[in-house]
């Protein structure tokens, strides 16, 4: 089975068109080199992996390499050659410029500061993730909530080798991507700390009750947290607070990015198993967070609650409208006093409510009712 990923192959390309350079950064494995070959199939270009000891040995004069290179400049696994950036700087500012630079990195703008910092007004960052809704159908969208999104784990032939590729993907990525990054935490105390995290998916960030649990400082719990967000497998999702002469909650929310490797950790291994588990509701919510960040691509997305509970999943600030997300596992959500709330005191245009069913009905004047694939398609316009 092949998926395409045009949408992401065209938003790539056309910020080639625009910038010099391009940032695509995401998770290992997510499909970031399939993708940047398609785009280096399309045009001259020249193909640097950094993991190949060969490319490593061709940069080891960076400026020499690759000053004399014409059309598509492609570096895979850059955060491990940080150094390379002053470098790209100045040959991003020749003129005319006779190469665009495409760099792909498995890990946050905030572990690549230097890119930002190095390329400033050069480089357009485009953050992708395992696949979508919109790419893999409607029909596989149960299937992709369980296993997540990327594409190994997504495509398995059996559920089991699903299972056993989350399992190494883990083991992997705490023993030998995080140290690449820089990060020195034993494995272990990070595979208890994201299993932690995975009971709290969903939950407002406390550093201090974390660190109990796990006899440990806050402010190194904390540092945890931002590996692994840094690694963009964990999303941090800030508050948003404004003065509405009412106590608003200032600490973000924490999820596990992926869906599949949710389950891995809480230990949910198929679908009876999900609907049982008391994750459930926080799983679906994590999920529909990202298909919508995913489908936007918004500048701006938080989450709003008060001390009182009102609240709101995903608040989006999009196209110049304040549009609010709420996702509710339930077989025929209804209006609530929270959402009320929202939309009067957040000034929402429209307040969109994610089921898991298959009708869209209005629950209230601008707010609707509506299943996943429904919800992204207005929301992607």
């Amino acid at each position: 089975m092949r998926i395409d990923r045009t949408d992401l192959e065209t938003l790539v390309a056309g910020r080639l068109r625009a910038s010099p350079a391009v940032a695509l950064l995401g998770p290992r494995q997510c499909g970031k080199t399939t993708l940047a070959r398609r785009i280096a199939a399309t045009r001259a270009s020249h193909y640097f992996d950094l993991e190949n000891p060969v490319d490593l040995a061709r940069l080891e004069e960076p400026f020499t390499s690759l000053s004399r290179l014409k059309g598509l400049i492609v570096i895979d696994e850059v955060q491990r050659r940080p150094e390379l950036f002053p470098t790209l700087r100045v040959l991003l500012d020749r003129s005319p410029l006779p190469a665009r630079i495409l760099v792909l990195g498995s890990a946050s703008p905030d572990l690549l500061r230097q890119a930002s910092e190095s390329l400033a007004g050069r480089i357009s960052l485009v953050e992708m993730g395992g696949f979508s809704v919109g790419e893999v159908g409607p029909g596989r969208l149960d299937r992709l909530w369980e296993r997540g999104g990327f594409p190994r784990s997504f495509l398995a032939r059996t559920q089991q080798d699903s299972i056993q590729w989350r399992r190494d993907f883990v083991q992997t990525f705490l023993e030998r991507d995080l140290p690449q990054l820089g990060i020195r935490i034993p494995a272990l105390t990070m595979r208890r700390f994201w299993t932690m995290l995975a009971h709290h998916s969903g939950g407002i960030w406390n550093s201090s009750d974390i660190g109990r649990s796990l006899a440990e400082a806050h402010t190194t719990v904390r540092r945890h947290l931002d590996a692994l967000a840094g690694g963009l497998v964990v999303r941090v999702l800030p508050p948003w607070f404004e003065n509405l002469g009412k106590r608003q909650v200032k600490s973000p929310k924490v999820y596990v990015r992926d869906s599949g490797l949710l389950h891995h950790l809480l230990g949910i291994s198929d679908r009876r198993q999900l609907e049982q588990h008391p994750k459930l509701g926080a799983s679906w919510e994590g999920f529909v967070v990202e298909q919508v960040l995913a489908a936007t691509r918004a500048s701006e997305a938080y989450f709003w609650r008060t001390a009182a509970g009102a609240e709101l999943d995903l608040l989006l600030m999009h196209g110049g409208r304040r549009i609010g997300v709420e996702a509710k596992y339930s077989d025929a959500p209804r209006l609530t006093p929270s959402m009320a709330s929202a939309m009067t005191d957040l000034r929402l245009q429209r307040l969109i409510v994610v089921y898991p069913g298959s009708v869209s009905y209005e629950l209230a004047g601008d707010v609707e009712a509506m299943p996943l694939p429904g919800a992204l398609a207005t929301l992607g316009r």
